[in-house]
């Protein structure tokens, strides 16, 4: 149990670390000043954990009670601030790798935070409640990256883009369902995350889409 304890640790300041390099990045993509930039990381990073907290009767939530994972999304985003101001020239031919990366760190960010998420559920009880588990993973997903998107004037991808909600659903499902075969806590965890980081991916380079109404009917 403690070597899971610590990977769900490093699980976290790596999600964090993700979640908060997509905001900065796409707050410097729509020329948000130092204070944008910073408060989107922050936001994108710890956004869907509060929203997590809230739905398990958590208060206050834990980013209020622990201040180091706000540190992690603090420091990230000042670093990506400091990286584009001092570089800025020579990150100008690196502009339009900016999407890719984006989509990267928030793939990683999904996955690490839907089990993340999924976990919290089972440790405050509530392993019976297969909906709330995993309905409370795919909402910790999905909403820091939901929430980028709004501030930075952008439709968020959870309802539009290739897909991303249903990578995030799938890799909930199934730690949940790897969690009532008692498999070892630290494999289920790996699946896990790994699924879905694959699915999303995947879904970016093979631009798989969920069905849409056509336009010209």
């Amino acid at each position: 149990m403690v070597w899971t304890d610590l990977l769900l640790f490093i699980l976290q300041d790596i999600g964090t670390i993700a979640f908060a390099l997509s905001g900065a990045m796409a707050a410097i993509q729509r020329e948000l000043d130092v204070l944008g930039i910073v408060i989107l990381g922050v936001i994108t990073a710890l956004g869907g954990g509060v929203v997590r907290d809230i739905l398990l009767g958590i208060t206050p939530p834990l980013m209020f009670a622990d201040y180091h994972f706000l540190a992690v999304a603090l420091v990230t985003s000042l670093l990506v601030y400091t990286l584009e101001s001092l570089s800025s020239k020579y990150l100008d031919k690196y502009r339009h790798s900016y999407l890719p990366l984006i989509n990267i760190a928030d793939a990683v960010g999904l996955g690490v935070f839907t089990v993340v998420g999924v976990n919290t559920a089972f440790l405050y009880g509530y392993g019976s409640n297969w909906f709330l588990v995993i309905f409370v993973g795919t909402t910790t997903g999905v909403t820091g990256g939901m929430l980028r998107d709004v501030l930075s004037g952008q439709v968020p991808m959870v309802l539009h883009k290739q897909i991303y909600a249903l990578a995030s659903i799938t890799g909930a499902v199934i730690y949940y369902l790897l969690y009532q075969t008692k498999l070892e806590a630290t494999i289920a965890l790996y699946i896990s995350v790994l699924t879905i980081i694959i699915i999303r991916i995947l879904a970016i380079y093979f631009n798989w889409n969920l069905p849409k109404v056509p336009r010209n009917r």
